[in-house]
């Protein structure tokens, strides 16, 4: 009987366990985000809003000429982080530095028919619609973390349309994707609900990720600080990092760098503390044509720390380029 009454105690408490986990999530409360607004009124006068595959993108553009440069920016930032160097880049030829969907000012879709706006493959067909909006044929694609693997996965699939690559600290052996037994937990109605108040967490630790992705984070002025926060008055932001977070897919790059017959040029901080250096250089040593250039003093976003030097390395590999 002291059994029998074990059982159903267990039982008991099991059950109510499982209620809690399942409907608990649904009463937590999520109180609206504060101070937000459109993307558009957070834009800046030179900020181009362009409609790709049904979704406004933020945009900038700079230069003039057949040589197109296009910036991708990596998680968690958006094209302001190319500020420094976008003006350089133009003197070279036409420079385009765009915001990632779910980063900067680029719309947060809530509801979609089709493909996932927030998808690995919607982010390589953004690109597509891009290049075509402005009528290029060719680019060198430029990726900081994980916008170099976005550019990779690109020339994966359209080869023809990237002249060269270069990768600023690639997230190829580093990335922030949930593992695949987690994907699945993370999508259930219970996450979503939770999800939001996870990612919102990014208010108060914001400051210290951008301070560890710099070598020197006492050079950071208030400028920079704020370019990497106006995302954070978009509204709806935390429920698209969330739709991102829970959407990514792991990535088959780093299986076929043997592939990338092209020119590229890996670029690394020697103090990055996000994609450590080494991991850097492993991909350059696969890549059949990749050259190396290690910054010294510089973090995991050399083009921001380090402008100058990061340009001179720029330039040598352009002109290189050049028949």
């Amino acid at each position: 009987m002291k059994k029998r009454q074990l059982f159903i105690i267990l039982g008991v408490f099991l059950a109510a366990l499982l209620v809690v986990v399942l409907v608990g999530p649904f009463f937590v409360p999520v109180p609206p985000l504060q101070g937000v607004t459109s993307p558009k009124e957070l834009s800046d006068p030179d900020s181009q809003f362009i409609e790709i595959n049904d979704l406004d993108v933020h945009v900038k553009r700079m230069g003039q000429g057949e040589a197109v440069f296009v910036l991708l920016h990596g998680f968690g930032a958006s094209l302001y982080s190319w500020h420094s160097v976008m003006e350089p880049f133009s003197q070279y030829g036409t420079t385009i530095a765009y915001d990632r969907v779910a980063f900067g000012l680029t719309e947060r879709p809530m509801e979609w028919l089709d493909q996932n706006p927030y998808s690995s493959q919607a982010a390589v067909d953004t690109l597509v619609g891009l290049l075509d909006h402005y009528g290029v044929e060719k680019a060198i694609l430029v990726g900081n973390s994980a916008g170099g693997t976005v550019s990779m996965e690109f020339y994966l699939q359209h080869s023809e349309r990237v002249e060269a690559l270069i990768l600023v600290a690639p997230a190829v052996y580093v990335g922030g994707r949930p593992p695949s037994w987690l994907r699945p937990i993370l999508r259930t109605p219970q996450m979503n609900r939770l999800g939001p108040l996870v990612v919102r967490k990014i208010q108060s630790r914001g400051l210290q990720l951008i301070e560890m992705a710099w070598h020197d984070p006492t050079q950071l002025d208030s400028e920079t600080i704020e370019l990497y926060t106006r995302p954070l008055r978009v509204e709806n932001w935390d429920k698209a990092l969330w739709y991102f977070t829970i959407t990514s897919e792991p990535s088959n790059v780093a299986e076929r760098l043997e592939e990338f017959t092209l020119p590229v040029l890996v670029i690394t901080g020697d103090d990055d503390r996000i994609v450590p250096a080494d991991t850097s250089i492993r991909v350059a040593d696969e890549l059949p044509e990749a050259r190396l250039v290690m910054l010294e003093n510089s973090g995991h976003v050399p083009h921001e720390e380090t402008p100058i030097a990061f340009m001179q390395a720029v330039e040598e590999f352009v002109s290189n380029l050049k028949p």
